[in-house]
């Protein structure tokens, strides 16, 4: 498998498919073909139907000269490998081809050419959870351990960095106030759950602080503002809100926090490359249901669970969010995306307590449900696979239309 660093990525949001990926395809690219007289990018699948709600235009604009680029934005063509494919060309001055670069946003800001990945760091000698918890019942090692022994110690330097950005994020989102931007009307929530929950006896206070710290981190990224993918944009918040406040609640340090972090890391890694966590191949429950399934993990781990506790935590959370789908409103990452981070950051939570009280057995597998949220994301009908093309963002727009008739 893959480096962890691979999946938790610092940038700026709303999108780790539709921002972040587009802008590194964009850099590569210019980096390249820095001289070119004209440039045209072509988008297709979802990251055409929802790219302007996800300012993909801009990302590349900020990378391509403005003057000098046309974006093509084709929804109607689907990729065979992947929904998220966009096509780079470069032209000399009498609009000859250069070159043409076709590329896959693949999820959580990670490109491909249409091969394995083309710039994975394969650190990991197991692919699966089972031969992972195989390895540490033989040596004795924990999960983050078995981090520290595949990346190098210099892991926890860049878990380091994630964390700061991670409570960074949290620290601006509590803080904030007013109207997101996009035209839906979206008002930041997060400081008043945080205000809220300062009001309240400890035996009340603790869902309303979960509650803003996800809230908080969503608004940021709703918001182009800088935060972690943990493991995409889309899903930031629900890792940074659980490790926060189950670390608060049990005064952990931060070399605690920080395996916690490695311990999530492990099961996003294994989602990445046995299944996947991009909302336009299998919706939302690649996003959200993972993120909720890491969460869950580092919350155990920072119970001082076993490591049979975290897995089970781990399947537990992802396994509740099973079939979710990626309906975006106008396609951006705010309805029904940041009220999604607050209520999966709290099962999480409550996944963690509920392992907690068992000895960690259980009948289904977490390599298990990872097979069956790939499956049933081939499943989902494309509408529902980030298209904005169904579900809530399909009644949104009829309910736009109505109003304007009734005008």
């Amino acid at each position: 498998m893959d480096t962890i660093r691979h999946l938790y990525r610092i940038g700026h949001g709303p999108s780790s498919s539709h921002t972040m990926a587009p802008r590194f395809a964009a850099e590569k690219f210019f980096a390249q073909f820095p001289d070119a007289a004209h440039y045209q990018v072509t988008l297709y699948g979802s990251l055409a139907a929802t790219g302007k709600g996800h300012f993909t235009d801009q990302a590349i604009y900020d990378v391509l000269p403005r003057q000098r680029t046309i974006i093509e934005w084709r929804p109607d063509i689907i990729p065979s490998f992947h929904p998220n494919g966009m096509e780079f060309s470069a032209y000399d001055a009498e609009k000859n081809p250069i070159h043409q670069w076709m590329v896959y946003s693949v999820g959580g800001g990670a490109l491909s050419e249409g091969i394995l990945d083309n710039e994975v760091n394969y650190c990991y000698p197991h692919r699966n959870l089972t031969a992972i918890l195989d390895y540490l019942k033989h040596t004795g090692k924990s999960f983050w351990e078995y981090v520290e022994e595949c990346e190098g110690e210099d892991i926890w330097d860049y878990l380091r960095d994630v964390l700061h950005v991670m409570y960074a994020a949290i620290d601006r989102g509590i803080e904030k106030e007013g109207v997101i931007p996009g035209g839906l009307g979206v008002i930041r929530k997060a400081s008043l759950y945080y205000r809220k929950s300062k009001m309240l006896n400890d035996s009340y206070a603790g869902n309303p602080l979960l509650t803003s710290y996800a809230l908080a981190v969503s608004e940021e990224n709703a918001t182009g503002g800088e935060i972690v993918t943990a493991p995409t944009c889309g899903s930031c918040g629900v890792v940074p809100a659980v490790i926060r406040f189950v670390a608060e609640m049990l005064n952990r340090n931060e070399e605690a926090i920080l395996r916690a972090l490695a311990t999530a890391g492990i099961f996003g890694n294994v989602v990445k490359h046995n299944g996947s966590i991009s909302g336009a191949e299998v919706g939302c429950q690649g996003e959200i249901g993972v993120a909720c399934s890491m969460a869950a993990a580092a919350a155990v781990q920072l119970y001082s669970g076993s490591i049979r506790q975290i897995e089970y935590a781990a399947e537990m959370a992802l396994e509740h969010n099973l079939g979710m789908t990626c309906d975006p409103v106008n396609g951006m990452v705010q309805v029904p995306c940041i009220e999604r981070n607050a209520f999966a950051a709290g099962i999480a939570h409550y996944v963690a307590q509920f392992v907690s009280f068992s000895d960690g057995s259980h009948r289904v597998s977490f390599d298990d449900v990872v097979d069956v949220m790939k499956h049933t994301g081939q499943d989902i009908p494309s509408l529902y696979r980030e298209t904005s093309q169904g579900g809530l963002a399909k009644v949104y727009r009829k309910k736009i239309r109505n109003l304007k008739q009734i005008k």
